[in-house]
């Protein structure tokens, strides 16, 4: 990485964690139950082990519960009453805390809390891609683009302005086609979402 003025780039973590699990019944994803604890404390820990010491997490559905049942020190907790609208709304509320963070965010690594079968080595080798305020570069698996996403804070205005429903930064990254790096992390993940009832035998 490379040192903005005279300090170490301050790469964050920013985890979506605010869906409501329709096709799950209704049960928040935040809270499914990973290892005898909510998933979003897994998602949180893979951020920090991969190298995101700054986590901010966007809660949505049932986010009063998520913050009495997880355990989720030091991070900073962002509840987005749109949640509903889908993911463009928790990107645009994660993308402005992450910008008002005191502490001077360089750029974002965008996390999903129902992808337990990406780890903290696809986080740290993605968190490693950046460059600038400018870079943008994303986790790829057999040729394809998927999570994490590092975003630097020079795209931020833009992706938050396209990020409506659910399509979250896929427009504005399919517009900067040619800038991103991608990063194969087939290795070291896979890329699967818990979005239905059959996905839950991933939880463990």
């Amino acid at each position: 990485m490379t040192a903005t003025g005279d300090r170490t780039p301050l790469v964050a973590g920013l985890l979506l964690a605010a869906g409501g699990g329709r096709r799950l019944g209704g049960r928040p994803k935040a809270l499914l139950p990973h290892r005898g604890r909510p998933l979003v404390e897994n998602a949180v820990r893979v951020l920090r082990e991969g190298g995101c010491e700054v986590v901010h997490v966007v809660l949505g559905a049932a986010a009063g519960t998520v913050r009495e049942r997880a355990e989720l020190p030091g991070c900073v907790l962002v509840e987005n009453p749109e949640w509903a609208e889908g993911m463009g709304s928790s990107l645009r509320a994660g993308l402005a805390s992450l910008a008002a963070d005191p502490r001077g965010v360089d750029a974002a690594l965008v996390f999903l809390v129902d992808q337990p079968g990406i780890g903290a080595a696809a986080v740290a080798r993605v968190r490693a891609a950046y460059r600038s305020r400018d870079s943008l570069a994303a986790a790829s698996y057999g040729g394809e683009r998927g999570h994490p996403v590092l975003f630097g804070a020079g795209h931020w205005a833009g992706i938050a302005e396209g990020a409506v429903g659910d399509r979250g930064a896929r427009d504005y990254l399919a517009a900067h086609r040619d800038a991103i790096t991608p990063v194969d992390c087939s290795d070291v993940a896979e890329p699967y979402d818990i979005d239905t009832e059959a996905d839950l035998a991933h939880l463990e």
